[in-house]
């Protein structure tokens, strides 16, 4: 549905875009992650024809829209990462202000609003006035207005940043309802733990360059290194050290009483040459498993600065 190609933006000296790939699919619920500074509010604003790049393209459905602008229109509904409402409104009379935006005025643009406050749980605020709303509300009402012209794209910018925990429950809910309508969802966050619970594909951004692209589970096995070996030993410690500090594939052990951590960088065969070597050393192995993948630590793998610390120490929390 979305296809951008080599997007760039620079604003004087600073590049925040450089060259961004990036494809979400029809129907898919996309999670745009990303350090500060790494590019998303740009992406965001570029695709949803608020900003113009300095080169790229990006398509929606097969139509140039940096060519024709006049496309994002109707296809997609932009919540941005500030409520933009007008607090002098009633609710009523805001949503029928933006669907007069979009051409519908009368008794139809009224029951398209009604229907759309149902939806976000804001039918009993018709008669309210912005200003009295809650923040929650205030963005669950900003929501209502970008679905007004029933885009098939809805993008959002840190929709959830500042809500109380049940509001987010809720809003999470809504958004993956109006998912199972069809509609394509494209959301720049920071908050992780709420991606990975409702996303069907993440793009992971960093320095102004997509690094990873693709479903969630596709994201979490490429990145073998973001999911830990934990090694639980009964015997010989000293023998599993040694050779693990020797094995090519071992880049960061921690051990903490008879567990060893080990960031290891091998397919799941590699992992049983691993395990057979243990045992062939003499070293008593009572558990032997690779942790679960998370977005987090796929995240913080693939956006760290620096190179990840080494503890060669039987002491936990050891700065060694």
């Amino acid at each position: 549905m979305l296809k951008i190609r080599n997007l760039r933006k620079a604003y004087g000296n600073f590049h925040a875009l450089e060259g961004l790939d990036m494809d979400v699919a029809e129907g898919a619920l996309f999670g745009l992650v990303g350090p500060n500074g790494a590019g998303k509010t740009t992406t965001i604003r570029i695709m949803t024809g608020l900003l113009q790049p300095d080169g790229g393209s990006v398509e929606l459905d097969g139509q140039d829209v940096l060519a024709r602008p006049g496309c994002l229109k109707e296809k997609i509904g932009y919540v941005p990462d500030y409520f933009g409402v007008y607090d002098n409104l009633k609710v009523g009379e805001y949503m029928d202000f933006f669907a007069s935006c979009y051409g519908l005025e009368g008794l139809k643009a009224r029951k398209r609003s009604l229907t759309l406050l149902e939806q976000v749980g804001l039918g009993d605020k018709a008669d309210s006035f912005v200003d009295g709303l809650s923040r929650g509300m205030k963005q669950r009402l900003c929501l209502a207005r970008a679905l007004v012209h029933d885009p098939p794209m809805l993008v959002m910018d840190e929709p959830t940043a500042g809500l109380d925990p049940r509001t987010k429950v809720e809003f999470k809910d809504t958004l993956l309802e109006l998912n199972g309508q069809g509609k394509t969802i494209v959301i720049s966050s920071h908050a992780l733990p709420d991606l990975a619970e409702i996303c069907t594909d993440v793009g992971i951004i960093d320095r102004g360059k997509m690094i990873l692209n693709g479903s969630l589970e596709e994201i979490i096995s490429k990145v073998q290194t973001s999911r830990p070996l934990t090694i639980s030993v009964f015997q010989n410690m000293d023998q599993a050290m040694k050779l693990l500090k020797e094995h090519p594939l071992v880049h960061t052990i921690t051990v903490r009483d008879q567990e060893i951590m080990v960031g290891f960088t091998g397919d799941t065969r590699q992992e049983c040459e691993l395990l057979a070597g243990l045992v062939a050393a003499g070293v008593l192995v009572r558990g032997f498993e690779r942790e679960s993948g998370s977005l987090e630590a796929v995240f913080m793998q693939l956006t760290r600065r620096d190179e990840e610390r080494v503890v060669l120490s039987y002491e936990a929390e050891s700065d060694l």
